[in-house]
């Protein structure tokens, strides 16, 4: 009868430990339509998001270009009316160049370095002094003189012209030693 007593109580701690373990045995839940269909909305949205935020980088980098690029310009606009603006004058009835000349013409040299396409027309002038033959040749002189420093700067004379207006085109018209210093003159533009 121990036998059977035993044998019933190991039955009954068995079959409810049996029971207990395969009921609380952990399903597999598979994902259904739904929750795979919000995953793919939360990537879609990530995505649509990170296509934002490229784009608003992107956005950014070119106008930054555009007010690099505007200041540049102005920066460019603002050297060339200097360039041309920037004369360098001369001593009665001479040709050579004063040292004021040569470190305005250093400047240009720079310049033209920075712009290797501008080409440059470099006009000589005189005062009203002299005939107007003497004047158109001391002014030829004074351009080629002008023309041939920046040469010795590295400024390849194929972009460089002369041109002599003599007594043509003064400064300042006034008939006094003031006047005739302004008009004894090289000026320089650019093409």
């Amino acid at each position: 009868m121990h036998k059977r007593l035993w044998f019933a109580l190991v039955l009954l701690l068995v079959i409810p430990g049996l029971i207990v373990t395969t009921s609380c045995a952990k399903k597999t839940v598979k994902a259904g339509p739904a929750v795979q269909a919000d995953d793919a909305a939360k990537k879609a949205e990530a995505e649509a998001a990170r296509q934002a935020e490229l784009a608003r980088q992107r956005k950014l980098e070119e106008e930054r270009l555009k007010a690099q690029q505007a200041q540049q310009a102005t920066a460019s606009a603002g050297e060339k009316a200097t360039f041309e603006s920037e004369h360098i004058y001369f001593d009665f009835d001479k040709a050579n160049l004063k040292p004021e000349a040569q470190e305005i013409l250093k400047r240009k040299a720079e310049y033209l370095k920075k712009v290797p396409n501008a080409k440059v027309i470099i006009e000589g002038h005189c005062d009203e002094r002299g005939t107007d033959e003497y004047n158109l040749a001391l002014g030829d002189r004074r351009a080629v003189s002008a023309l041939k420093y920046l040469a010795t700067l590295g400024i390849a004379e194929d972009r460089m012209k002369t041109i002599s207006y003599g007594e043509e085109r003064p400064l300042d018209p006034a008939k006094n030693e003031a006047a005739w210093a302004k008009n004894r003159r090289a000026q320089f533009l650019l093409q």
